[in-house]
């Protein structure tokens, strides 16, 4: 059986954002193949926080390739072997929902939770997070990075083998108490649906709008030639209106630093406000039905 660890990195919090993924392969008690790949996410929107994470940015992945064809090569050892991953029920939501974005086949996979595995093996006060065992274990890797930490995964794995005195990486669970998980066929998660306007949300997002008049957005873009343009949001009794100092955004033209803010683009933000890309996000988001975004082909942003 083919025993591999996997991780993946996503772009925002919809489990079909991936962004990466990083693989690494266990033969004979050792780590015999490593791959790392960056991937095209359905939707070029970055969360601030996530970027902040793995370091990741829309303009790393603009010419990568979608999910399927950065996966294709790995996905017969995913369907037929045994999957690593630390905190697993993530990874495994990912590549679960990220197939099922794409309208692919969900097969079956046998995963295997190293968190888990670390808890009962190298238990510590200080947690088990993938970071602090691998400190703790001597093993050298950069997190954060998905190559490397599918590599941390596997060399965790591989420590539990040889503390326990287990056969391999799946007769640990011979020697704890622990068992290998099989996911069936099919997508793992619903359809993602944009949030309703009854209820508690309505009443959410008429108080994000009534508080838009203290909520100041502004960013400074570098252009392409090295010139620096704000764009800031409005409130205009049409709706939201976000306003570029670019040539373009003067005579009011659609711009792409004005893009670039709607799709969470911060490759060249130099304002470095990153948690107001969020906030621009969710006040876009929560404008009342009725109301539009001004250039009028800035569209609301909408949930797939």
């Amino acid at each position: 059986m083919t025993c591999l660890a996997i991780d993946f990195e996503t772009a925002n919090e919809r489990r079909d954002s991936a962004c990466a993924v990083g693989l690494a392969w266990i033969e004979d008690g050792r780590v015999v193949r490593r791959a790392s790949r960056l991937i095209r996410p359905p939707e070029m929107r970055f969360s601030p926080g996530n970027i902040r994470v793995h370091g990741i940015l829309p303009a790393d992945v603009r010419d990568a390739p979608p999910f399927p064809v950065a996966m294709a090569e790995f996905l017969p050892d995913l369907e037929h072997g045994l999957i690593l991953a630390h905190n697993a029920p993530f990874d495994m939501g990912v590549l679960r929902a990220s197939l099922a974005a794409h309208g692919l086949p969900v097969p079956s996979f046998s995963y295997l939770c190293t968190l888990q595995v670390a808890r009962q093996v190298f238990p510590d006060p200080a947690g088990c997070g993938l970071g602090k065992v691998a400190s703790r274990l001597g093993i050298r890797f950069e997190h954060h990075d998905a190559g490397e930490d599918a590599f941390a995964c596997a060399e965790i794995a591989l420590a539990a083998v040889r503390v326990t005195g287990a056969e391999s990486v799946a007769g640990l669970t011979r020697v704890l108490p622990l068992r290998v998980t099989t996911l069936p066929p099919g997508p793992e998660m619903p359809r993602y649906r944009a949030p309703g306007r009854e209820g508690i949300a309505g009443r959410a997002a008429l108080s994000a709008r009534r508080q838009f008049a203290d909520a100041e957005v502004r960013f400074m873009i570098r252009g392409s030639t090295g010139n620096r343009y704000e764009v800031a949001l409005e409130e205009r009794p049409s709706g939201l209106y976000l306003r570029c100092t670019c040539m373009a955004g003067r005579n009011r033209r659609r711009c792409r630093h004005v893009d670039a803010m709607v799709d969470g683009d911060v490759t060249d933000l130099i304002s470095e406000n990153l948690a107001d890309v969020e906030r621009l996000r969710r006040l876009i988001e929560d404008a009342p039905a009725g109301h539009r975004v001004e250039p009028e082909r800035l569209r609301r942003v909408q949930a797939a």
